[in-house]
């Protein structure tokens, strides 16, 4: 096996690439997965430790179609142009990196990132999983058997979280207080990083993050004195509608951060002397404007799920209990508009709804595919987020 490259204490790659591919690998293909929000030190060691085990790697990007929030800001396209850009050309040559969707479902999630990984690995080739146990984030290492699991201790202390905050909430007062925040990073993320960075900052989506960044860390300061963590009840009304041939599903363009801009069910918190039923019902009247009754409403319903994974928002552990009605076939839509906090409200078809998985707020997406017949999008075809 190659000797392992050397780093220094700011976890910086010290040995040069090597000149050819030695005979001595043997492995075919090592895979790293991980969101590279944004690619830091840390990643890159794993990355070279990689191509110095395997003749290729394959590298999974997390949370490839999610929409943007300031955990998941970088789209899969610009996270792969990072990757690349930190690489010499001799080695970029030799990874391939591939999208993975969020599924809130482990399961299926692994099925996804073995799909993924499989497509560019020949039958019988021999494949390893590299990684590092940081903490619970971590146990997907144990989750692929078959997969030889290259187990490495972390090189170097490198975490995305606080390189987001600097990025974010230092970074976006002035031109000025922007340099002094990719100083920061500079002995933590690759050059070519903090070049990407700093163009990025440039972007109208730079400053949304920003806002919505400081509207988070705002509302978690809120709750910071309490005696334990917060877990919020939501509610939420997937409403379904058929009409002149064509079923639509019943959709809010969210006003106010968090996703403020994204499409989202009508739905809100649990309010104190409601049932789940009634804060649904008048979260649904209060957003769209929906004038069927409650009654005709109650007769639509057909199934109340929980989703409750706790990576599911960022404004803390939240646990939602979406309340599926179906209308049944109408002669036309019912009125709707959107008020209270939602800016839009509106029937959207369900052949449309592929191409608005980008756009949809936190997981809204999953659930729609856990209800109604969604004919999802191959990542391939997707188009670019963020742009």
């Amino acid at each position: 096996m190659p000797q392992a490259r050397t780093f220094s204490s700011a976890g910086r790659v010290l040995a040069p690439a090597a000149d050819h591919l030695p005979t001595s690998i043997t492995l075919h293909t090592a895979v790293l997965i991980g969101r590279f929000q944004p690619l830091h030190n840390g990643h890159m060691a794993l990355l070279r430790a990689a191509l110095d085990r395997a003749r290729q790697v394959v590298v999974v990007l997390g949370s490839a179609m999610q929409a943007p929030n300031p955990k998941i800001p970088f789209s899969w396209q610009e996270r792969a142009q990072m990757l690349r850009e930190a690489l010499p050309p001799e080695d970029a040559e030799r990874v391939h990196c591939v999208p993975v969707r969020d599924y809130y479902n482990e399961p299926l999630w692994v099925h996804a990132v073995r799909e993924a990984v499989q497509a560019h690995v020949p039958e019988g080739a021999s494949v390893a999983l590299v990684g590092h146990f940081k903490d619970s984030s971590s146990s997907y290492l144990a989750h692929f058997p078959g997969w030889e699991l290259i187990s490495l201790p972390r090189l170097g202390q490198f975490d995305a979280t606080p390189l987001r905050d600097i990025y974010l909430g230092e970074g976006s007062a002035s031109p000025e207080a922007m340099d002094q925040a990719l100083r920061q990073l500079a002995d933590q993320v690759p050059a070519s990083t903090v070049a990407f960075l700093r163009h990025w900052a440039h972007t109208p989506l730079y400053v949304q993050m920003q806002q919505e960044w400081q509207m988070l860390r705002k509302y978690k300061e809120a709750w910071k004195a309490a005696p334990y963590a917060p877990m919020f009840v939501t509610v939420d009304g997937l409403v379904r509608c058929r009409s002149k041939g064509q079923d639509h599903v019943l959709l809010v363009q969210r006003g106010r951060a968090p996703g403020k801009g994204l499409w989202a069910f009508p739905g809100g918190f649990l309010e104190p002397r409601d049932s789940l039923w009634q804060s649904c019902i008048r979260e649904i009247s209060e957003e769209t404007g929906l004038p069927t009754s409650e009654a005709d409403l109650l007769a639509a319903l057909q199934a109340v799920q929980v989703f409750d994974h706790p990576d599911r928002s960022l404004r803390g552990r939240t646990i939602t209990h979406v309340h599926y009605m179906d209308l049944g076939d109408q002669p036309s839509l019912p009125p709707v508009k959107g008020s209270d906090d939602a800016a839009v409200a509106r029937w959207v078809p369900l052949t449309e709804l592929p191409g608005m998985e980008g756009s949809l707020f936190e997981d809204h997406f999953q659930i729609l595919c856990q209800f109604l017949p969604i004919a999802v999008m191959p990542l391939e075809a997707a188009p670019a987020l963020h742009a």
